[in-house]
């Protein structure tokens, strides 16, 4: 249990670790390519630790040089067989990224994770590899895992499949497409939620020196038969994680600003600033550091297809804004690492504020939050979210802190640092 005492803070400016969704993904390239790779301010948290012990057992060589920097020694184009499950805890994003990869080995891989993994979707995944000729089954009818994936072809050539519950899909294809004989032709069934995450892995897989195309919204090409070129990278700090430090800003009326960031970052939760701004907020945007005040705050009308990490930081700041909040096109945070729609209405309920919830949206009426003991649901975005307000109002206690390590292991120090 974390006990949040309020306190007065000033305008300062923090650092934070690497980003999360370019770190899963630079350590995926580098594994698949001919030789080594340095990777500096890698995070280091639950997730890519799970990732990085699923790379291992597929045949890549990692090891700490120092800090958060890490040398990388591919396999190449095909992973080594592995003899027992390959266990992901509750990290979708391993579980979606490792699949397309294990997709390119001879032998058979079984991924699987924690109680609630198995519970989270797979299936168009599972049905989209298929097609492409590869042995891809879920021990359960809902295409939910455990998943057996046996790449017992290379040829590639064209799918279709549905992006509308995770992005992710597509950026598996993406990943793998290289490597297979024809490529990949990739249609989606329709637009894909959280489309700035398929940009940040083309354009990570750009900087391994690999062709890949967007053809237009729902149509990707990928040229087979590439190789991945090892170098030297740097992951950029995680923006979805200094989203809770502008929303610090946005609620205490201080400028907090997070440096190391580039406000041409392609990252999708660049956009909070702007959500933030529109709720009238200040923003400090400088060469090298973003920053937010806040001032006045009031309710507005948005849609967060595109940055779902941040809903719940957004839905705290507009509990503590004037009017109403709505939250919309939000369907798939009900597929997180908890029902993340259901999960901030009922810890703001307890808070005293007035929620309305449908099946893909939230509306907040702003008013005065008041203490209380907010369950996490195991679920690091709701812990990070709901310390917020404990700066500001007495009695906030947050269960389960620890679960913050999914993706961001000094959270409480930097927030206590504050």
């Amino acid at each position: 249990m974390k006990r949040i005492v309020p306190k007065k803070i000033e305008d300062q400016s923090i650092v934070i670790p690497g980003s999360k969704s370019i770190s899963h993904r630079m350590m995926i390239c580098a594994s698949l390519s001919n030789g080594t790779s340095s990777i500096e301010n890698l995070l280091q948290s639950d997730d890519i630790l799970l990732t990085i012990d699923a790379l291992k057992h597929m045949g890549a060589k990692i090891n700490k040089i120092k800090d958060n920097h890490f040398r990388v020694s591919g396999f190449g184009t095909k992973p080594q067989p592995c003899n027992k499950d390959i266990n992901l805890g509750n990290s979708g994003t391993s579980m979606r990224l490792l699949a397309g990869i294990a997709a390119l080995g001879n032998t058979r891989y079984t991924l699987t994770g924690d109680e609630r993994m198995r519970e989270r979707p797979m299936k168009e995944l599972l049905d989209a590899l298929t097609m492409l000729g590869i042995y891809a089954k879920s021990e359960s009818k809902t295409g939910t895992p455990p998943v057996h994936i046996k790449g017992n072809s290379r040829e590639g050539g064209a799918v279709k499949i549905d992006c509308s519950k995770s992005s992710q899909y597509l950026s598996s294809l993406l990943m793998m497409g290289v490597l297979m004989k024809d490529g990949l032709d990739i249609s989606l069934k329709g637009a894909p939620v959280s489309s700035p995450y398929i940009d940040l892995t083309i354009d990570i897989m750009k900087k391994f020196k690999v062709n890949v195309h967007q053809i237009d919204t729902t149509h990707y090409r990928v040229t087979g038969k590439q190789s991945y070129i090892p170098g030297d990278f740097y992951v950029e700090p995680d923006l979805s994680n200094a989203g809770y430090f502008w929303a610090i800003g946005a609620i205490t009326g201080k400028m907090i600003s997070v440096k190391n960031i580039s406000k041409n970052s392609l990252q999708g939760d660049l956009k909070q600033v702007k959500i933030l701004e529109k709720m009238g907020c200040t923003l400090k945007i400088e060469d090298n550091q973003i920053g937010v005040c806040g001032f006045s705050l009031n309710g507005v009308d948005v849609d967060m297809s595109d940055t779902p990490d941040a809903v719940p930081a957004i839905a705290v700041v507009a509990s503590f804004a004037k009017g109403k909040t709505r939250i919309s096109n939000i369907k798939h945070l009900r597929e997180k690492e908890c029902d993340r729609i259901d999960a901030v209405s009922s810890q703001l309920m307890k808070m005293g504020i007035e929620v309305k919830q449908g099946e893909d949206y939230l509306e907040i009426t702003g008013g005065e939050p008041k203490g209380s003991r907010i369950e996490t649901f195991n679920d690091h975005r709701i812990a990070m979210a709901f310390s917020i307000p404990g700066l500001m109002v007495r009695g906030m206690e947050i269960e389960n802190e620890a679960c913050v390590e999914k993706s961001f292991p000094n959270f409480w120090q930097i927030f206590e640092a504050l």
